[in-house]
């Protein structure tokens, strides 16, 4: 490797972590305003006929808006992947092909979207009875509203999607990762604005405001940096758009694989006891905070820069950026788990312990939670890996993977709900060990693309590991002591027990991996140590 691409490489890896830190902040913000939309949402509605109908409404609109065109979703990722690599200079207006290929795009998808919502709009209440079957008419006919109401979302969904992988292929990474925070806040507005007797429909108008407003604020960007829809039906013969339906379609079953799952264990949490499925719905929300932080952060940012690779065939290029990716992301996974199995306890008890949320709710979630986070380490390889695959335009082997992994998901569950009686815990732990499945098989089959270097990687991870298992037998330690000499109010106790074991937790993690000179904690030191020396 020459000096210049040296040079080169090192400017790619600090504007990832520059773009990682600007997502990590801008979600975080997101997740926090979402918190406290949920928080408004019970306050005006509790657990009533109203808000039941809106979430059993949403549940279609949201699969366009959020699953699939949301950042990270097949529209993003189809045009991130397919775009990036006809795209070579962001600095100038793209190449009237660029843009005939990106006016037939919005038009198929509009189209398809458009039929949908039809179909929505017209049979609002056969829908709803099919999903909802044993609810009461009062229930259907109320979620059959929510639902006409909220049909324009399935449109919006494809098309935001577009326009978040035109924006993030051009570095503007801010505004995608904005739009779920003008979501919640056009719902918290609507909804704290009207008055209480006009408020049965108030959360379905709200989310549909905040579906448009997240529209309405991309399209500038995405029309200013030349793109401009004329409506083209150039659907066959038409190779780069062959391409992108290849690439969409096995990327939009995959994605509604994981509802399959959902429904698996919903089907067996059933057995289990009174509000299961609430913990583990719960437990959900406290795994995907920091993990989904982590990740977002990271692979928004360097999926272009896999598809760049992969159009300028610069393989090694792909296996040091995505060793350099996902190695810090296991670096910061790690701390994660060890702060749920020290502290997680009192997390949970810290954010929901009040009200009807007792005792025994804090224990079901945390229960979930421990065996929940053996996933996170195979989940953000299988997702880093999944982008590698559609950096080359597969996305039918992520498919055949999740798929084949129904049946495993089934069989775990019957063999620790049924036979091994494991309860809530069963039901996590078969959805990490499905993770770990997916990840492994995902890493193996892409050797037929590309022979990654895990060798480099595993070795770091094994050095995070050592350090990791000496950390948690001290953070446990300082939270024993924590729980048998400190005595301070109960809101106080856990923060302060929060805050005393996460400062010792990084401390100890971090200087072990520096001691046992981890790559990237060694990268990661001295890039801080440089930036503090350039500020001062």
């Amino acid at each position: 490797m020459n000096e210049s691409t040296k040079i080169k490489g090192d400017e790619k890896a600090t504007s990832v972590l520059k773009a990682a830190w600007i997502i990590a902040v801008v979600t975080i913000i997101s997740k926090l305003i979402g918190f406290i939309r949920d928080i408004v949402i019970a306050n005006y509605y509790g657990a009533t006929l109203v808000s039941d109908a809106y979430y059993y409404a949403y549940q279609i609109p949201s699969l366009s808006l959020i699953l699939l065109g949301g950042v990270g979703g097949p529209f993003h990722s189809a045009t991130v992947a397919v775009f990036s690599k006809l795209i070579p200079n962001l600095k100038e207006k793209p190449e009237k092909e660029v843009n005939k290929l990106y006016s037939t795009f919005m038009t198929a998808t509009t189209i398809f979207f458009l039929i949908l919502s039809v179909i929505m709009f017209v049979f609002p209440r056969q829908i709803m009875g099919l999903i909802i079957s044993n609810g009461s008419a009062d229930m259907i006919n109320l979620a059959a509203e929510h639902l006409k109401i909220m049909t324009p979302l399935l449109i919006i969904g494809g098309i935001v999607g577009i326009y978040y992988g035109i924006l993030i292929i051009y570095r503007q990474f801010m505004l995608p990762n904005l739009s779920p925070i003008i979501m919640s806040a056009a719902i918290i507005g609507v909804v704290m604005a009207v008055p209480d007797d006009s408020k049965g429909y108030a959360l379905a108008w709200a989310t549909t405001i905040g579906a448009v407003l997240q529209l309405v604020i991309q399209y500038p960007n995405v029309r200013r940096l030349g793109f401009k829809w004329k409506p083209d039906f150039h659907f066959t013969n038409n190779p780069n758009f062959k391409e992108i339906t290849e690439l969409l379609f096995p990327a939009v079953l995959s994605s509604t694989v994981g509802q399959i799952h959902i429904y698996v264990d919903m089907f067996f949490t059933s057995s289990i006891s009174e509000g299961a499925w609430t913990a583990i719905g719960y437990a959900n929300r406290v795994f995907q905070f920091p993990v989904g932080i982590l990740v977002t952060a990271f692979l928004v940012p360097l999926f272009p820069i896999f598809s760049r690779l992969v159009a300028e065939k610069d393989l090694e290029g792909i296996k040091s950026y995505f060793n350099k990716g996902v190695g810090v992301l296991f670096f910061a996974a790690i701390p994660i788990i060890i702060g749920i199995l020290t502290v997680g306890t009192d997390a949970v008890r810290l954010v929901f312990e009040r009200g009807a949320f007792d005792e025994n709710a804090t224990f079901m979630v945390t229960e979930a939670l421990w065996f929940l986070s053996v996933s996170i380490l195979p989940y953000v390889f299988r997702d880093s890996i999944t982008r590698v695959y559609y950096s080359f335009n597969d996305s039918k082997t992520p498919f055949v993977v999740a798929f084949s992994s129904i049946v495993l998901k089934y069989l775990l569950n019957v063999i620790f709900i049924k036979y091994m009686g494991m309860g809530i815990g069963g039901i996590t732990l078969s959805t990490s060990l499905v993770t770990l499945f997916n990840a492994c098989v995902l890493g193996a089959l892409i050797y037929k693309k590309v022979r990654m270097n895990y060798k480099s990687l595993f070795t770091n991870l094994l050095k995070m590991c050592i350090a990791g298992f000496v950390t948690i037998a001290v953070c446990f330690g300082v939270a024993v002591c924590f729980n048998k000499f400190i005595e301070l109010p109960k809101i106080l106790f856990e923060i302060t027990k929060i805050t005393a074991v996460g400062i010792v937790c990084l401390t100890i993690y971090t200087g072990l991996n520096l001691a046992l000179k981890m790559e990237y904690a060694k990268e990661l030191s001295s890039r801080l140590i440089n930036k503090i020396k350039h500020n001062t």
